[in-house]
């Protein structure tokens, strides 16, 4: 079976156990996801809070000591910007557009870098590979790609592989002066969730095959191995909401069975 024919099956599973298992059984599991999920993100690009760490600031609005203010904000930009994706996610006959791209910037970095939230590049990007310097879209050609590319998006269907090529498409124009790697993952998710799939994380110890999976496909080199990560990724996510749910429905159905009564 192919990844993608995997991640369908289990998406099938899924929905079905949903079904048999009581209103909120599985907002435990969300909200840790949510919290792992602004971790990792975050964790990529640099930020030192632990998954701990990043918990308590979410959860209890607790500075870490020794810890920059920098980090902190990321966390709390991070966590809005993921909690509005996945509340616009219902909406699922309304296509994404430009300006939705641009909210969801904004939200990332609305306290970590306020100056720059949702508004595109205005110097070159860089970035250092494996085989040298890649530079990015110059910034006067980032509005005409930027509606190329919603165009493309608001007319897709949203599939998975809608999701991971988006997330390429976004890293490869890279819009905004900073923060494109978080809003690449959240528009990934965004894409994810439309289409009835948990929202996933890309975690810490992914990022060397993420970066390189990322630098063969922007060399032209095609994006299996990108493809590749992020169905492991998305099956891994669905066996934990396949767990939970069992455990929830076992539960249920405990607590609804009739225990004889004793005579």
């Amino acid at each position: 079976m192919t990844p993608a024919g995997k991640v369908f099956a289990k998406k099938r599973e899924l929905d079905a156990l949903r079904k048999k298992v009581r209103p909120g059984a599985l907002d435990g599991l969300e909200h840790s996801q949510r919290i792992d999920i602004t971790y990792t993100s975050n964790a990529i690009e640099g930020n030192t809070l632990t998954a701990g760490e990043t918990a308590l600031v979410l959860e209890k609005g607790i500075t870490i000591s020794g810890k920059p203010l920098k980090d902190h904000l990321e966390a709390v930009d991070h966590a809005r910007a993921l909690n509005w994706v996945l509340e616009i996610a219902s909406q699922r006959d309304a296509p994404i557009i430009e300006m939705d791209i641009r909210n969801l910037h904004h939200l990332v970095v609305a306290n970590s870098k306020s100056e720059i939230a949702g508004r595109y590049a205005d110097r070159a990007r860089y970035v250092n590979t494996d085989v040298g310097v890649h530079n990015f879209p110059a910034p006067t050609e980032v509005p005409a790609l930027m509606q190329t590319f919603s165009q493309w998006l608001g007319a897709a269907r949203n599939t998975p592989q809608t999701a991971f090529e988006a997330h390429r498409r976004f890293v490869g124009i890279h819009p905004f002066n900073d923060g494109n790697g978080r809003t690449a993952r959240l528009l990934m998710n965004l894409v994810l969730a439309r289409a009835g799939y948990p929202p996933v994380a890309i975690r810490p110890e992914d990022r060397p095959a993420y970066i390189a999976a990322l630098e063969i496909d922007q060399r032209g080199g095609g994006h299996a191995a990108f493809d590749n990560l992020l169905f492991e990724r998305l099956e891994q996510t669905l066996d934990l909401y396949l767990d939970a749910a069992r455990q929830a429905r076992d539960s249920s159905a405990d607590a609804t069975r009739i225990i004889p009564m004793r005579r």
